[in-house]
């Protein structure tokens, strides 16, 4: 039997450690090469025209220095699941690990349960699908397991258990809704919580998507989580993939969406000024095309010097 344990501890020592080499590498200020992750979603389902991007950094119109297909073999996808969600999700495991299984080979994958404000794991990234599979469970449908899933999420990606480049991509089976921000109701719907988590995700350049799905013990909320899940996504380029109060009788049309958004990524890479005075401040980015049927999902800020290959 495999047990639980915490990945993020040895990940924080060694993500520490490529931060500052990051940061010796990247000058007191000025431009330094940065690339934000993309995703293209085509009506007609053409390729992107890298001739037609458009990019705006800091709101003034700034060159593309280099638009590049993802490549499944620089990709990590984490699939973070709420252990406090009802006990019904356990009927999507075989959904959520054909997913897995039909990854691209070398695609790197991990799952993790969102407990407590951190993620645990039976494991970290592995492009073993099979093996990764086998880590799924039944969730502990405990009300309010996770705490805050935003937390959970600040927490992971803060820490992210992987030094290797690439392009990072976080998938939440979560009701999000955030306990610790008073009544979720229509009239409360501005979490400094919230907002912290999606900060973090666009300074360690992750995309975070979505599937919604209630909690054991929260009834009601449902518009409240939806709209942090969407918030979070929008800001990140990532996508909230269904709304509404029922649960969804099967996870597989969401998961197929997400892999076609995997497969449907590209790294724009550009130059943005930065400041090692301010290492934590984020960049205001615009990325649009007007290519004809095509809508760019891209996050809204990025910290100066992040890169994918």
């Amino acid at each position: 039997m495999k047990y639980p344990i915490r990945i993020m501890i040895g990940a924080a020592l060694l993500t520490g450690s490529v931060a500052t080499t990051m940061a010796q590498e990247i000058p007191n200020e000025g431009p330094v090469p940065t690339t934000v992750l993309i995703n293209v979603d085509s009506k007609h389902n053409e390729p992107l025209n890298p001739a037609l991007l458009k990019l705006e950094v800091n709101r003034h119109e700034s060159p593309i220095t280099a638009v590049t297909p993802l490549s499944p073999a620089t990709a990590q996808v984490a699939i973070l699941i709420d252990d406090g969600l009802r006990s019904s999700v356990s009927l999507q495991l075989k959904d959520i690990e054909n997913f897995i299984n039909s990854l691209p080979a070398g695609t790197q994958v991990m799952v993790g349960y969102m407990q407590n404000g951190t993620v645990r794991s039976a494991g970290g990234f592995s492009a073993n699908h099979e093996e990764v599979a086998s880590q799924l469970r039944v969730v502990e449908s405990i009300p309010g397991a996770a705490a805050s899933p935003y937390f959970s999420l600040s927490t992971f990606v803060k820490n992210w258990p992987s030094n290797q480049p690439g392009a990072r991509l976080v998938l939440m089976i979560t009701n999000g809704i955030d306990p610790y921000n008073g009544r979720p109701s229509v009239l409360n719907q501005d979490s400094p919580y919230v907002q912290t988590a999606q900060e973090d995700a666009e300074r360690a350049g992750v995309a975070v998507y979505s599937i919604y799905y209630g909690d054991a013990g929260m009834h009601g909320g449902s518009f409240s989580g939806q709209s942090y899940l969407s918030q979070v996504a929008e800001a990140t380029g990532g996508e909230l993939f269904n709304m509404g109060s029922i649960p969804p009788p099967s996870f597989a049309p969401y998961l197929k969406e997400f892999r076609k958004a995997i497969l449907e990524s590209y790294s724009v890479s550009f130059m943005a000024s930065a400041n090692r005075e301010k290492r934590d401040t984020l960049t205001p980015v615009k990325v649009t095309s007007s290519q004809s049927g095509v809508k760019i999902h891209a996050p809204e800020a990025v910290h100066p010097g992040v890169n994918e290959p």
